[in-house]
């Protein structure tokens, strides 16, 4: 009964190869959260991170034939839009400071 309320394009590709794909971009997220200075790449990769959770949510929504998980996508891309305007507006902030976006220089801006 529940192959039913699978739609046919989602049933084409199996449930794992989704869950691979949205570990493996989580994980490059967390390397390139750890691993770089760059304070662009890090909110890339953070908002990778947050598109590979989405992926997820989406996948067993979809294999549940439950809407519930898409709607919470869509809750989750507008505190992201919003997160990304606030992100972007700091990071212009510490460039104006210190004239660098490296992390790593960030204990310049303790008075």
């Amino acid at each position: 009964m529940l192959e039913n309320t699978i739609p046919d394009i989602i049933r084409q590709v199996p449930q794992t190869n989704y869950v691979l794909l949205a570990t493996f971009l989580f994980i490059i997220g967390i390397v390139g959260v750890l691993i770089r200075r760059n304070a662009i790449i890090i909110f890339m990769s953070v908002e990778l991170m947050l598109n590979a959770v989405n992926l997820l949510l989406i996948t067993f929504s979809a294999y549940a034939g439950d809407a519930a998980g898409q709607v919470f996508v869509f809750f989750i891309m507008a505190v992201a839009a919003a997160e990304v305007s606030v992100g972007l507006a700091i990071i212009v902030m510490i460039y104006r400071n210190i004239r660098s976006i490296d992390v790593s220089l960030l204990d310049k801006l303790r008075g």
